[in-house]
Protein backbone atom coordinates (compact mmCIF):
# COMPACT_ATOMS: atom_id res chain seq x y z
CA UNK A 1 0.00 0.00 0.00
CA UNK A 2 2.53 1.97 -1.09
CA UNK A 3 3.79 5.57 -0.13
CA UNK A 4 10.59 6.82 0.92
CA UNK A 5 13.46 8.98 0.97
CA UNK A 6 16.65 9.33 -1.05
CA UNK A 7 19.76 8.80 1.21
CA UNK A 8 22.73 7.70 -1.30
CA UNK A 9 22.44 4.80 0.79
CA UNK A 10 19.54 3.49 -0.11
CA UNK A 11 20.52 2.69 -3.85
CA UNK A 12 21.34 -0.38 -1.78
CA UNK A 13 18.69 -0.46 0.80
CA UNK A 14 16.00 -2.10 -1.61
CA UNK A 15 17.72 -4.50 -3.25
CA UNK A 16 17.08 -7.27 -1.37
CA UNK A 17 13.34 -6.58 -2.60
CA UNK A 18 13.73 -8.31 -6.55
CA UNK A 19 16.12 -10.04 -7.55
CA UNK A 20 15.71 -9.70 -11.38
CA UNK A 21 17.30 -7.12 -13.53
CA UNK A 22 14.86 -4.73 -15.34
CA UNK A 23 14.19 -5.29 -19.10
CA UNK A 24 16.80 -4.24 -21.51
CA UNK A 25 14.44 -3.83 -24.30
CA UNK A 26 14.29 0.14 -25.55
CA UNK A 27 11.33 1.95 -23.82
CA UNK A 28 8.59 3.36 -25.82
CA UNK A 29 8.19 6.82 -26.31
CA UNK A 30 5.72 8.79 -24.35
CA UNK A 31 4.75 10.00 -27.84
CA UNK A 32 3.83 6.85 -29.31
CA UNK A 33 0.66 4.80 -28.87
CA UNK A 34 1.19 2.43 -24.94
CA UNK A 35 2.92 -0.66 -26.21
CA UNK A 36 4.36 0.63 -29.25
CA UNK A 37 8.22 0.51 -28.88
CA UNK A 38 8.89 3.08 -31.86
CA UNK A 39 9.80 6.53 -30.78
CA UNK A 40 12.37 8.11 -29.12
CA UNK A 41 12.77 10.76 -26.32
CA UNK A 42 13.72 13.65 -28.75
CA UNK A 43 9.91 13.34 -29.37
CA UNK A 44 9.04 14.40 -25.77
CA UNK A 45 8.22 18.04 -24.91
CA UNK A 46 9.57 19.41 -21.54
CA UNK A 47 8.51 23.09 -22.06
CA UNK A 48 5.35 23.14 -20.13
CA UNK A 49 5.10 26.64 -21.44
CA UNK A 50 4.96 25.86 -24.80
CA UNK A 51 2.40 23.46 -24.94
CA UNK A 52 -0.73 26.17 -25.20
CA UNK A 53 -3.93 26.17 -23.06
CA UNK A 54 -4.38 22.36 -21.20
CA UNK A 55 -6.65 21.05 -18.87
CA UNK A 56 -5.35 18.11 -16.64
CA UNK A 57 -7.06 16.28 -14.88
CA UNK A 58 -5.74 14.52 -12.18
CA UNK A 59 -6.46 11.72 -9.31
CA UNK A 60 -4.70 11.70 -6.31
CA UNK A 61 -5.39 10.04 -2.47
CA UNK A 62 -3.59 12.32 -0.77
CA UNK A 63 -6.39 13.57 1.22
CA UNK A 64 -5.15 13.60 4.91
CA UNK A 65 -3.57 16.19 6.47
CA UNK A 66 -0.15 16.79 5.46
CA UNK A 67 -0.93 14.72 2.84
CA UNK A 68 -3.79 17.27 1.57
CA UNK A 69 -1.29 20.02 2.60
CA UNK A 70 1.78 19.32 0.08
CA UNK A 71 -0.43 18.47 -2.73
CA UNK A 72 -2.15 21.76 -2.28
CA UNK A 73 0.91 23.62 -2.18
CA UNK A 74 2.73 22.33 -5.15
CA UNK A 75 -0.12 22.13 -6.77
CA UNK A 76 -0.59 26.09 -6.36
CA UNK A 77 3.14 26.74 -7.23
CA UNK A 78 2.53 24.71 -10.61
CA UNK A 79 -0.20 26.99 -11.88
CA UNK A 80 1.89 29.95 -10.38
CA UNK A 81 4.58 28.64 -13.09
CA UNK A 82 2.60 26.84 -15.90
CA UNK A 83 -0.57 29.59 -16.53
CA UNK A 84 -1.21 27.47 -18.92
CA UNK A 85 -1.94 24.76 -17.54
CA UNK A 86 -5.58 24.07 -15.18
CA UNK A 87 -5.67 21.84 -12.75
CA UNK A 88 -8.48 19.67 -12.47
CA UNK A 89 -7.98 17.75 -9.38
CA UNK A 90 -10.00 15.01 -8.01
CA UNK A 91 -9.00 13.53 -4.48
CA UNK A 92 -10.37 10.69 -2.80
CA UNK A 93 -9.66 8.44 0.18
CA UNK A 94 -7.03 5.52 -0.58
CA UNK A 95 -10.28 3.10 -1.12
CA UNK A 96 -12.33 5.32 -2.69
CA UNK A 97 -9.48 5.66 -5.30
CA UNK A 98 -8.99 1.70 -5.67
CA UNK A 99 -12.55 1.58 -6.09
CA UNK A 100 -13.35 4.26 -8.51
CA UNK A 101 -9.85 3.88 -10.99
CA UNK A 102 -10.65 0.95 -12.61
CA UNK A 103 -13.86 1.83 -13.68
CA UNK A 104 -12.24 5.20 -14.89
CA UNK A 105 -9.38 3.81 -16.90
CA UNK A 106 -11.48 1.83 -19.27
CA UNK A 107 -14.03 4.47 -20.42
CA UNK A 108 -13.48 6.77 -22.86
CA UNK A 109 -12.06 10.19 -20.99
CA UNK A 110 -9.97 9.07 -18.14
CA UNK A 111 -8.05 10.99 -16.04
CA UNK A 112 -4.67 12.22 -16.97
CA UNK A 113 -2.67 11.72 -14.28
CA UNK A 114 -3.37 9.06 -11.32
CA UNK A 115 -1.77 7.33 -8.69
CA UNK A 116 -2.07 3.88 -8.71
CA UNK A 117 -1.38 1.05 -5.94
CA UNK A 118 1.74 -0.28 -7.33
CA UNK A 119 0.21 -3.91 -6.77
CA UNK A 120 -0.66 -6.16 -9.30
CA UNK A 121 -4.11 -6.09 -8.70
CA UNK A 122 -4.34 -2.35 -9.85
CA UNK A 123 -1.30 -1.52 -11.31
CA UNK A 124 0.02 -4.94 -13.19
CA UNK A 125 -3.85 -5.04 -14.10
CA UNK A 126 -3.80 -1.82 -16.08
CA UNK A 127 -0.49 -2.29 -17.68
CA UNK A 128 -1.62 -5.59 -18.78
CA UNK A 129 -5.16 -3.97 -20.41
CA UNK A 130 -2.83 -1.07 -22.00
CA UNK A 131 -3.98 1.70 -19.43
CA UNK A 132 -1.09 3.54 -18.77
CA UNK A 133 1.85 5.02 -20.27
CA UNK A 134 5.05 3.68 -20.06
CA UNK A 135 7.76 7.35 -19.07
CA UNK A 136 10.49 5.69 -20.24
CA UNK A 137 11.16 8.50 -22.05
CA UNK A 138 10.59 11.21 -19.79
CA UNK A 139 12.56 9.57 -16.98
CA UNK A 140 15.25 9.76 -19.33
CA UNK A 141 14.88 13.66 -20.44
CA UNK A 142 13.85 14.98 -16.85
CA UNK A 143 16.51 13.00 -15.47
CA UNK A 144 14.69 10.85 -13.10
CA UNK A 145 17.22 8.16 -13.70
CA UNK A 146 19.34 9.80 -11.49
CA UNK A 147 17.06 11.52 -9.52
CA UNK A 148 15.92 8.28 -8.18
CA UNK A 149 17.75 4.97 -7.55
CA UNK A 150 17.10 1.66 -9.36
CA UNK A 151 15.88 0.49 -6.42
CA UNK A 152 13.01 2.69 -5.80
CA UNK A 153 11.98 2.86 -9.73
CA UNK A 154 11.13 -1.06 -9.38
CA UNK A 155 8.69 -0.64 -7.57
CA UNK A 156 6.93 0.91 -10.77
CA UNK A 157 8.23 -1.52 -13.04
CA UNK A 158 6.35 -3.98 -14.81
CA UNK A 159 6.90 -6.19 -18.31
CA UNK A 160 4.48 -4.80 -21.17
CA UNK A 161 2.12 -7.77 -20.35
CA UNK A 162 2.17 -6.67 -16.45
CA UNK A 163 3.36 -10.08 -16.08
CA UNK A 164 6.71 -9.73 -13.99
CA UNK A 165 6.85 -6.96 -11.23
CA UNK A 166 9.75 -5.04 -10.58
CA UNK A 167 11.66 -4.96 -13.66
CA UNK A 168 10.69 -3.54 -17.59
CA UNK A 169 9.12 -0.19 -18.44
CA UNK A 170 8.40 2.05 -15.80
CA UNK A 171 4.92 3.45 -15.54
CA UNK A 172 4.97 5.47 -12.10
CA UNK A 173 6.82 7.99 -10.16
CA UNK A 174 6.55 7.78 -6.39
CA UNK A 175 6.27 11.53 -4.17
CA UNK A 176 6.90 9.93 -0.67
CA UNK A 177 8.83 6.71 0.89
CA UNK A 178 7.14 4.54 3.13
CA UNK A 179 7.86 2.41 6.14
CA UNK A 180 5.55 0.38 8.31
CA UNK A 181 7.04 0.46 12.63
CA UNK A 182 5.83 1.33 15.72
CA UNK A 183 4.42 4.48 17.04
CA UNK A 184 4.75 4.92 21.64
CA UNK A 185 3.05 7.71 23.13
CA UNK A 186 6.09 8.29 25.04
CA UNK A 187 4.02 9.86 28.43
CA UNK A 188 2.21 6.36 28.57
CA UNK A 189 5.49 4.50 28.43
CA UNK A 190 6.84 6.72 30.85
CA UNK A 191 3.46 6.41 33.37
CA UNK A 192 3.82 2.91 32.69
CA UNK A 193 7.74 3.03 33.67
CA UNK A 194 8.57 1.43 30.31
CA UNK A 195 11.26 2.64 27.73
CA UNK A 196 10.71 2.28 24.52
CA UNK A 197 11.59 -1.79 23.47
CA UNK A 198 15.18 -2.30 22.20
CA UNK A 199 13.77 -6.37 21.20
CA UNK A 200 10.67 -7.81 20.36
CA UNK A 201 10.71 -9.84 23.55
CA UNK A 202 11.16 -5.99 25.06
CA UNK A 203 7.55 -5.16 23.40
CA UNK A 204 6.09 -8.31 23.94
CA UNK A 205 6.88 -7.39 27.44
CA UNK A 206 5.64 -3.77 27.45
CA UNK A 207 2.16 -4.97 25.78
CA UNK A 208 1.95 -7.00 28.89
CA UNK A 209 2.82 -4.01 30.93
CA UNK A 210 0.48 -1.83 29.39
CA UNK A 211 -2.18 -4.50 29.59
CA UNK A 212 -2.07 -4.83 33.33
CA UNK A 213 -1.58 -1.02 33.85
CA UNK A 214 -5.41 -0.59 32.05
CA UNK A 215 -3.99 0.38 28.86
CA UNK A 216 -5.02 -0.38 25.59
CA UNK A 217 -1.24 -2.18 24.54
CA UNK A 218 -1.75 -1.95 20.45
CA UNK A 219 -4.23 0.45 18.69
CA UNK A 220 -5.82 -1.12 15.85
CA UNK A 221 -8.75 -1.06 13.02
CA UNK A 222 -8.95 -3.65 10.89
CA UNK A 223 -12.81 -3.51 9.71
CA UNK A 224 -11.30 -2.46 5.93
CA UNK A 225 -8.92 -5.63 6.35
CA UNK A 226 -6.09 -3.89 5.17
CA UNK A 227 -4.42 -2.64 7.97
CA UNK A 228 -3.83 -6.28 9.87
CA UNK A 229 -1.51 -6.90 6.78
CA UNK A 230 0.76 -4.27 7.95
CA UNK A 231 0.55 -5.66 11.75
CA UNK A 232 1.24 -9.18 10.60
CA UNK A 233 4.10 -8.20 7.86
CA UNK A 234 5.90 -6.77 10.90
CA UNK A 235 5.56 -9.62 13.04
CA UNK A 236 6.75 -12.26 10.20
CA UNK A 237 9.78 -9.84 9.87
CA UNK A 238 10.94 -11.02 13.37
CA UNK A 239 10.43 -14.94 12.29
CA UNK A 240 10.73 -15.32 8.28
CA UNK A 241 14.19 -14.34 6.65
CA UNK A 242 14.08 -11.04 4.59
CA UNK A 243 14.95 -12.97 1.31
CA UNK A 244 12.08 -15.09 1.94
CA UNK A 245 9.48 -12.52 2.63
CA UNK A 246 10.58 -10.60 -0.90
CA UNK A 247 9.83 -13.69 -2.74
CA UNK A 248 6.47 -14.17 -1.62
CA UNK A 249 5.56 -10.50 -1.95
CA UNK A 250 7.44 -9.90 -5.82
CA UNK A 251 4.64 -14.03 -6.56
CA UNK A 252 7.89 -14.92 -8.05
CA UNK A 253 8.51 -19.36 -7.70
CA UNK A 254 10.66 -20.42 -5.19
CA UNK A 255 9.44 -20.06 -1.72
CA UNK A 256 6.31 -20.90 0.94
CA UNK A 257 3.86 -20.01 3.06
CA UNK A 258 3.26 -23.29 4.84
CA UNK A 259 6.86 -23.07 7.07
CA UNK A 260 7.51 -23.33 10.81
CA UNK A 261 8.84 -19.41 10.80
CA UNK A 262 5.36 -18.19 9.19
CA UNK A 263 3.62 -20.46 11.27
CA UNK A 264 5.43 -19.18 14.60
CA UNK A 265 4.36 -15.74 13.03
CA UNK A 266 0.32 -16.67 12.63
CA UNK A 267 0.63 -17.63 16.34
CA UNK A 268 2.20 -15.01 18.22
CA UNK A 269 -0.65 -12.70 16.23
CA UNK A 270 -3.70 -15.20 17.24
CA UNK A 271 -1.99 -14.60 20.73
CA UNK A 272 -2.16 -11.13 20.89
CA UNK A 273 -5.70 -11.52 20.48
CA UNK A 274 -6.07 -14.29 23.16
CA UNK A 275 -4.19 -11.93 25.94
CA UNK A 276 -6.49 -8.65 25.01
CA UNK A 277 -3.40 -6.77 23.62
CA UNK A 278 -6.25 -5.06 20.62
CA UNK A 279 -9.12 -2.83 21.90
CA UNK A 280 -12.54 -5.12 22.49
CA UNK A 281 -14.21 -4.85 18.84
CA UNK A 282 -11.31 -4.44 17.05
CA UNK A 283 -11.88 -6.08 13.53
CA UNK A 284 -15.09 -3.84 13.14
CA UNK A 285 -13.39 -0.42 14.28
CA UNK A 286 -12.49 1.00 10.89
CA UNK A 287 -9.07 2.33 10.05
CA UNK A 288 -9.22 5.89 10.24
CA UNK A 289 -11.10 6.03 13.64
CA UNK A 290 -8.16 3.50 14.98
CA UNK A 291 -5.45 5.99 14.49
CA UNK A 292 -7.70 9.13 15.25
CA UNK A 293 -8.00 7.21 19.07
CA UNK A 294 -4.32 6.82 19.28
CA UNK A 295 -4.19 10.27 18.34
CA UNK A 296 -6.29 10.83 21.12
CA UNK A 297 -4.55 8.92 24.02
CA UNK A 298 -6.07 5.69 23.48
CA UNK A 299 -3.05 3.17 23.43
CA UNK A 300 0.32 2.64 24.16
CA UNK A 301 1.72 1.46 21.08
CA UNK A 302 0.14 1.07 17.30
CA UNK A 303 2.00 -0.64 14.27
CA UNK A 304 1.24 1.81 11.14
CA UNK A 305 2.96 3.42 8.30
CA UNK A 306 4.96 6.50 8.33
CA UNK A 307 2.04 8.65 6.34
CA UNK A 308 0.42 8.96 9.84
CA UNK A 309 3.14 11.47 11.30
CA UNK A 310 1.73 14.58 10.32
CA UNK A 311 -1.67 13.97 11.77
CA UNK A 312 -0.45 12.14 14.77
CA UNK A 313 2.08 14.47 15.74
CA UNK A 314 -0.67 17.51 15.30
CA UNK A 315 -2.66 15.32 18.41
CA UNK A 316 0.35 13.93 20.26
CA UNK A 317 3.24 16.53 19.53
CA UNK A 318 5.80 15.36 21.69
CA UNK A 319 4.69 12.64 23.32
CA UNK A 320 4.72 10.69 19.68
CA UNK A 321 7.83 8.62 19.07
CA UNK A 322 8.43 6.41 16.05
CA UNK A 323 10.85 3.31 15.74
CA UNK A 324 11.26 0.47 13.63
CA UNK A 325 10.39 -2.58 14.49
CA UNK A 326 12.68 -4.12 17.46
CA UNK A 327 14.75 -7.40 16.32
CA UNK A 328 14.74 -10.38 18.11
CA UNK A 329 18.15 -9.47 19.44
CA UNK A 330 19.15 -5.56 20.05
CA UNK A 331 22.01 -5.73 17.28
CA UNK A 332 20.13 -7.25 14.81
CA UNK A 333 19.79 -5.72 11.58
CA UNK A 334 16.66 -3.58 11.16
CA UNK A 335 13.52 -5.82 9.10
CA UNK A 336 10.30 -3.72 8.06
CA UNK A 337 7.79 -3.65 5.74
CA UNK A 338 8.07 -0.29 3.07
CA UNK A 339 8.77 1.04 0.02
CA UNK A 340 7.42 3.95 -2.55
CA UNK A 341 3.78 5.87 -1.60
CA UNK A 342 1.77 5.83 -4.66
CA UNK A 343 3.07 6.00 -7.86
CA UNK A 344 1.89 9.11 -10.19
CA UNK A 345 1.15 7.36 -13.42
CA UNK A 346 0.00 8.72 -16.93
CA UNK A 347 -2.67 7.22 -18.57
CA UNK A 348 -2.68 5.49 -21.71
CA UNK A 349 -5.33 7.97 -23.28
CA UNK A 350 -4.05 10.92 -22.15
CA UNK A 351 -4.10 13.46 -24.69
CA UNK A 352 -1.84 15.94 -22.68
CA UNK A 353 0.75 13.33 -21.97
CA UNK A 354 3.65 15.99 -21.85
CA UNK A 355 1.84 18.39 -19.60
CA UNK A 356 1.41 15.62 -17.38
CA UNK A 357 4.88 14.65 -17.44
CA UNK A 358 5.95 17.67 -16.69
CA UNK A 359 3.60 17.79 -13.70
CA UNK A 360 5.30 14.74 -12.20
CA UNK A 361 8.59 15.90 -12.67
CA UNK A 362 7.81 19.22 -10.69
CA UNK A 363 6.09 17.41 -8.09
CA UNK A 364 8.92 15.56 -7.48
CA UNK A 365 11.26 17.94 -8.11
CA UNK A 366 13.92 18.86 -5.50
CA UNK A 367 11.90 22.00 -4.56
CA UNK A 368 9.00 19.32 -3.88
CA UNK A 369 10.93 17.16 -1.61
CA UNK A 370 11.87 20.42 0.70
CA UNK A 371 7.71 20.64 0.72
CA UNK A 372 6.66 17.50 1.69
CA UNK A 373 9.63 17.69 4.76
CA UNK A 374 7.89 20.63 5.73
CA UNK A 375 4.19 19.19 5.27
CA UNK A 376 5.26 16.17 7.89
CA UNK A 377 5.58 13.90 4.70
CA UNK A 378 9.30 11.57 4.16
CA UNK A 379 10.12 12.70 1.23
CA UNK A 380 11.39 9.69 -1.46
CA UNK A 381 14.36 11.41 -2.97
CA UNK A 382 17.15 13.51 -1.50
CA UNK A 383 15.87 12.86 2.43
CA UNK A 384 19.49 13.36 3.55
CA UNK A 385 19.13 16.74 2.65
CA UNK A 386 16.24 17.61 4.40
CA UNK A 387 16.41 19.73 7.70
CA UNK A 388 14.01 18.39 9.84
CA UNK A 389 13.76 18.90 14.43
CA UNK A 390 14.49 17.11 17.01
CA UNK A 391 11.05 14.54 17.77
CA UNK A 392 8.94 12.64 15.99
CA UNK A 393 9.20 13.69 12.46
CA UNK A 394 13.56 13.02 12.95
CA UNK A 395 12.25 9.86 14.63
CA UNK A 396 11.04 8.86 11.23
CA UNK A 397 13.52 10.18 8.99
CA UNK A 398 16.25 8.31 11.31
CA UNK A 399 14.30 5.12 11.21
CA UNK A 400 13.85 5.24 7.51
CA UNK A 401 17.58 6.20 6.79
CA UNK A 402 18.64 3.16 8.95
CA UNK A 403 16.26 0.82 7.61
CA UNK A 404 17.45 1.86 3.89
CA UNK A 405 20.97 2.03 5.32
CA UNK A 406 21.54 -1.76 6.17
CA UNK A 407 19.19 -3.12 3.26
CA UNK A 408 16.22 -3.86 5.63
CA UNK A 409 13.05 -3.06 3.63
CA UNK A 410 10.85 -5.60 2.71
CA UNK A 411 7.94 -5.29 0.04
CA UNK A 412 3.76 -5.16 1.20
CA UNK A 413 3.02 -8.47 1.45
CA UNK A 414 -0.35 -7.62 -0.91
CA UNK A 415 1.74 -7.58 -3.54
CA UNK A 416 2.08 -10.88 -4.61
CA UNK A 417 -0.56 -11.81 -6.36
CA UNK A 418 -3.73 -9.61 -8.27
CA UNK A 419 -5.60 -11.08 -5.53
CA UNK A 420 -3.49 -11.40 -3.00
CA UNK A 421 -4.65 -8.13 -1.25
CA UNK A 422 -8.14 -9.63 -0.64
CA UNK A 423 -7.43 -12.92 0.00
CA UNK A 424 -4.92 -11.97 2.88
CA UNK A 425 -7.12 -9.11 3.97
CA UNK A 426 -10.03 -11.54 4.33
CA UNK A 427 -8.16 -14.35 5.73
CA UNK A 428 -6.43 -12.35 8.05
CA UNK A 429 -9.54 -11.12 9.67
CA UNK A 430 -10.45 -14.44 9.69
CA UNK A 431 -7.29 -15.56 12.18
CA UNK A 432 -7.92 -12.26 14.34
CA UNK A 433 -11.27 -13.78 14.80
CA UNK A 434 -10.42 -16.85 15.57
CA UNK A 435 -12.45 -18.35 12.54
CA UNK A 436 -9.58 -19.70 10.77
CA UNK A 437 -6.14 -21.65 12.92
CA UNK A 438 -2.94 -20.26 11.96
CA UNK A 439 -2.32 -23.32 9.15
CA UNK A 440 -5.46 -22.89 7.68
CA UNK A 441 -4.37 -19.30 7.54
CA UNK A 442 -1.61 -20.60 5.99
CA UNK A 443 -2.90 -22.93 3.59
CA UNK A 444 -5.39 -19.86 1.99
CA UNK A 445 -2.67 -17.94 0.98
CA UNK A 446 -0.33 -20.63 -0.03
CA UNK A 447 -2.99 -21.77 -1.92
CA UNK A 448 -3.34 -18.00 -3.81
CA UNK A 449 0.62 -17.48 -4.05
CA UNK A 450 1.19 -20.92 -6.13
CA UNK A 451 -1.47 -20.89 -8.05
CA UNK A 452 -0.08 -17.13 -9.40
CA UNK A 453 3.39 -18.00 -9.03
CA UNK A 454 3.28 -21.56 -10.93
CA UNK A 455 1.72 -19.93 -14.05
CA UNK A 456 3.26 -16.73 -14.01
CA UNK A 457 6.77 -17.81 -15.29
Amino acid sequence: MTPPMRLAALAAGMLVLTACAPGSSAPPSPASPAGSSSGSPSAVRTDAAALGNVTLTVWDQEVRGGQAAQMKQLNDAFQAKYPNIKLNRVSRSFDDLNTTLRLALSGNEPPDVVEANNGRSAMGAFVKAGQLRPLDAYADVYGWKQRYPESVLRYSRYSADGKLFGEGNLYGLPQVGEVVGVFYNRAKLTKLGLEPPKTWADFETALATAKAGGEVPLQLGNLDKWPAVHVFGTVQGRHVPPGQIGTLAFGRKGASWNTTENTTAAEQLVGWVDKGYFAKGFNGQGYDPAWQAFGKGQGVFMIAGTWLLADLQKTLGDDLGFMLPPGVTADAPPVATGGTGLPFAITAKSPNPDAAAAYINFITSADAMKVLTETGNLPVAETDQQSVAKGPQQDVFTAFGTVTAKNGLVPYLDYATPTFADTLGAVLQDLLAKKATPQEFLATLEKDYKTFAESNG
